[in-house]
């Protein structure tokens, strides 16, 4: 069998980017792995270990970990049950299908979706795999740093990575890879959007806190509870993370940028990222001393995401319009 299921993904400079931020700006481009994110690296490194001898894998994920549970199990031979709210779109449910997975579609948000996988997990015994709590995830993870520290040699390092936060699983990889390579010093700067802040609000209130609703267009950010080992992080003195918030109309413009200037299209979530640079959250954070001036090379993390075509950018850019 192969060694993992993701790929070793382009870093790439972005000319625009670099130019609006004033330094050189890399994006490390999760949206080619196999399954359209970063979510592979954890999930396939997670089955390779819990579900060898599986009768099948049960996952819940409106969307990205649920891609990634499907494309693992088909490549092990392993049936995949993926339950996801109703809330996902239908390109999602399609994509799903063509993976070979059974989609069950159960309740308005993901935590409705999740107590049925866990059910099955008991009902049916099957191997539950979780979509970002948990320390196998973030070991598979953590493989996004590590490969960025090879690919920038030994010399360079980054003024600080910037990425996106849903539940907090792609955090704790970032910070374990940071480790990893002795980077501990590099800033975090993790993005979410208001309405899908369960990361900001822990953050904020210096404990984990659950968020009522998820208001966000951006549903693949839409935990409601952050993972706990991603707010300790955040609580730690050894550690440089900022957490900061965008709008879904940042998000959405940011979304169209990237579709014109790099020629990929990826979904609000990762938006939210891209939007640290277009919407100038970088810039200011330098201007209010909590990033250095000048800054050493910006990573950024473009997770990617497979619930996204035209026809859902439209309705995204209807939706979100409508209501500004």
């Amino acid at each position: 069998m192969q060694q993992h299921f993701h790929l070793n993904t382009p870093l790439l400079e972005s000319v625009g980017m670099s130019k609006r931020v004033g330094t050189t700006v890399y994006l490390k481009m999760e949206s080619a792995q196999p399954s359209g994110s970063f979510k592979i690296r954890g999930i396939g490194h997670l089955c390779q270990q819990m579900a060898k001898q599986s009768k099948g894998i049960v996952c819940s994920s409106g969307g990205n970990a649920g891609m990634a549970a499907a494309h693992v199990a088909r490549k092990m031979g392993l049936p995949a049950t993926i339950v996801i709210p109703s809330s996902s779109p239908q390109l999602v449910v399609q994509k799903l299908q063509d993976e070979g997975a059974t989609v069950k579609i159960t309740g308005k948000v993901w935590d409705d979706a999740n107590a049925e996988a866990l059910r099955l997990m008991e009902t049916e015994g099957l191997t539950y795999v979780p979509p970002f709590d948990h320390p196998l995830l973030w070991e598979g993870h953590s493989t996004v740093i590590t490969e960025i520290a090879a690919s920038m040699g030994q010399n360079q390092k980054p003024g600080a990575v910037v990425m996106s936060v849903g539940g907090g699983g792609l955090l704790c990889g970032v910070v374990q890879g940071l480790r990893a390579v002795g980077w501990e010093d590099v800033p975090i700067v993790a993005l979410e959007t208001v309405g899908a802040d369960c990361f900001n609000a822990a953050v904020k209130a210096r404990t984990v806190v659950t968020l009522d609703d998820i208001t966000s267009e951006a549903k693949c950010l839409g935990a409601k509870t952050v993972c706990r080992k991603a707010f300790e992080y955040s609580q730690s003195t050894e550690l440089s993370i900022i957490s900061e918030l965008v709008g879904d109309q940042q998000a959405l413009h940011a979304v169209e940028t990237f579709l014109d200037e790099e020629r990929v299209l990826v979904e609000l979530a990762c938006g939210a990222a891209l939007a640290a640079v277009y919407s100038g959250v970088i810039r200011r954070l330098q201007d209010e001393g909590r990033l250095p001036s000048p800054l050493g090379p910006l990573v950024m993390i473009v997770c990617g995401g497979s619930s996204i075509n035209m026809e859902q950018l439209a309705n995204l850019q209807h939706k979100i319009h409508r209501h500004t």
